[in-house]
This record gives structure tokens, sequence and C-alpha cells, in this order.
């Protein structure tokens, strides 16, 4: 796994994202991978997952939330 260097502009914050430190930050550093963490601590600890799973995710939060 390919780690990311620190303020990469690999990172992508939420579209939800307000003013503030809980944001969704998430990146594809290499095929096959998915990264997240928070804007909090981004240097912190960095979730890594297969982009399959992260859409089932995803997919299941919007069938899930009343605003679609």
């Amino acid at each position: 796994m390919t780690d990311l260097p620190d303020g990469s502009s690999s990172w992508q914050k939420s579209s939800y994202c307000a003013q503030g430190n809980s944001c969704v930050h998430i990146a594809a550093p290499a095929p096959g991978t998915v990264c997240l963490t928070e804007s909090g601590d981004p240097t912190g600890a960095i979730l890594r997952t297969t982009p399959a799973a992260w859409a089932a995710l995803v997919r299941t939060l919007k069938e899930n939330h009343p605003d679609g």
C-alpha cells in the first residue's frame, strides 16, 4: 500500500463537510485501494479498503438516508 504524504493533493474532502474538524477525506493512491481519514488527525489512522467495499458502503448509506 502506498502511504499518502501529509497534505497530499490526492486527499479529497467530503462534499458534505462543513467548517471544522469533523470531515472525512478519501484518496485512491493505487489501483484497487481506497483510503479514508478524518481531518482532525489526517496523519493518524488511515483506513484502507477496496473500491468495491467502498462503493457498497456509499450505496448502503445513500439507500438508508432520508435525503437520498
